[in-house]
């Protein structure tokens, strides 16, 4: 019997549009004689839809063939309609791919969990703590990771710093980011006073909390991690963007920014940071899946950020750091899924009352 797999793709997120590409190549990687495949898509304003075929629509659009699960269903006694069609319950595991807010976070997963429906990628801590780079940071910090210096801004604040206040601490240039964002989405390269500024608003736009970081004259490597109690490291890719950084548009958009797998590093170095990249899945708690991304400066390596629902386009890191380290994409999709199944059985075994 095919196990009944739902798709889970949009949100409302900054990262919308990216999830949609996500969710296409993903649904093309499932192989059909397996799986039931059962596309759930959440609109920019948080409307839920469920589309009665697998055909995920270019812009994302709810189309004729898609029924509405309305936000005023989702309370305690109606949230696991989808129309007439489908219990959501009745699911096997789900496969959310919506990076950003209210995806990546936790929130989605902590639904899920309220549910008992087994998932794809790190749970509820995972999520939460693997998104905010601000904790994520410190956590790692403790644990013994080399992570870049940084300052932490908050919106409420009565007075922010000024450009020359963190740049007496971080130099000059430095980077600035929203804690609770992905995909580069609101990151600014900062080198003057008009710059910090603009980035200022930029990064607030998506986030309360704002990280500034020392700029690392550095190689851009990524490492996909896969597992759950004993994880295991891909090959080590290496990004070599055409624009000033891997931007959104660079990840996305740009064609020409190119990767080498596997990266030009010496074998002890490479077993190095795929082991530290272990480590710091699980010091965050992370399950499943995620992609740790490093700077490399010289032999010395510093981690940048963890995602924990990487990108799944045809241009993405995971999937590819995978399929170079020997895992297609129809087998990655079929241990992502086994992965979720067994995770959600040895929680099943726990005893919750007494």
């Amino acid at each position: 019997m095919k196990l009944k797999v739902g798709v889970l793709y949009g949100g409302k997120s900054a990262e919308h549009d990216v999830s949609i590409k996500s969710a296409k190549n993903i649904v093309n990687a499932m192989d059909r004689n397996k799986y039931d495949i059962h596309l759930i898509k959440i609109s920019k304003d948080g409307t839920w839809y469920w589309q009665k075929n697998t055909v995920i629509p270019t812009e994302g659009k709810a189309e004729n063939d898609t029924e509405i699960l309305s936000n005023q269903n989702l309370d305690a006694g109606e949230l696991v309609k989808i129309g007439n069609k489908l219990d959501i319950k009745s699911l096997d595991v789900v496969f959310p791919i919506i990076h950003g807010t209210y995806g990546e976070d936790g929130s989605l997963q902590g639904f899920l969990e309220m549910l008992d429906l087994p998932y794809v990628g790190p749970g509820i801590l995972g999520s939460s703590v693997g998104m905010d780079k601000d904790l994520s940071k410190r956590l790692l910090l403790q644990a013994g990771v080399k992570v870049a210096d940084s300052m932490t801004l908050y919106s409420w604040s009565e007075q922010q710093p000024t450009y020359e206040e963190v740049t007496a601490k971080l130099g000059t240039p430095v980077f600035m980011k929203p804690c609770n964002a992905g995909s580069s989405v609101g990151v600014s390269k900062i080198r003057n006073a008009d710059e910090y500024a603009a980035g200022l608003l930029e990064a607030f736009r998506f986030d309360t909390k704002i990280l500034i970081e020392e700029f690392i004259d550095g190689r851009e490597i990524e490492c996909a991690v896969l597992g759950n109690e004993y994880p295991k490291a891909s090959i080590l890719g290496e990004i070599l963007p055409t624009q000033e950084f891997y931007s959104y548009d660079a990840k996305y958009n740009d064609a020409t920014s190119r990767t080498q797998m596997p990266a030009d590093i010496p074998a002890d170095l490479t077993n190095e940071i795929r082991e530290a990249a272990i480590k710091i899945f699980q010091v965050l708690a992370c399950e499943g899946m995620a992609r740790v991304d490093f700077f490399l400066r010289g032999d010395e390596y510093f981690l940048n950020e963890i995602n924990t629902i990487p990108g799944f386009t045809n241009i993405s890191m995971y999937p590819q750091l995978w399929e170079y380290s020997g895992i297609p994409q129809a087998q990655l999709m079929d241990e992502l899924i086994d992965l979720a199944i067994k995770r959600a059985e040895r929680k099943a075994k726990l005893q919750f009352t007494m």
